[in-house]
């Protein structure tokens, strides 16, 4: 079973070592000690976390829109690249960055921008799994 240093786990969490730090001596997220003493979070346990932390998929702010889509990045638009049918729209949503080819009609009519608050919306039939 994989465990993790607070730095590898706040990475993980997408946050700062600091953070997990407080939630590790408030007992919100459970701790082990390696041999030389330094604390270390157990994978399943790290992973429930998350999940947790996450909570359920939200519609966002605003929109009362429901969906069926799971995979959700609110974040902000950090360039734009037209041409004469289509746009690439860059995100940067916390750590992500996401990148996203659609039609430049569909950007105009959005008024998508830099600096415009957007939520990009992944649903695929391909999901690839790297392990470091």
């Amino acid at each position: 079973m994989p465990s993790y240093s607070i730095g590898q786990a706040a990475g993980l969490l997408g946050v700062s070592p600091e953070t997990v730090r407080r939630w590790a001596d408030a007992g919100r997220l459970p701790v082990g000690r390696t041999p030389d003493g330094s604390r270390s979070v157990d994978g399943a346990t790290l992973a429930a976390f998350a999940k947790a932390r996450a909570g359920a998929p939200q519609p966002p702010a605003g929109t009362g829109t429901a969906t069926s889509v799971r995979n959700s990045f609110v974040g902000i638009v950090t360039a734009v690249r037209l041409d004469e049918v289509a746009a690439q729209v860059e995100i940067q949503s916390g750590p992500h960055r996401v990148v996203s080819v659609v039609t430049r009609e569909s950007v105009e009519e959005l008024g998508i921008a830099v600096g415009v608050s957007v939520t990009a919306r992944v649903k695929s039939t391909e999901v690839y799994v790297d392990l470091p």
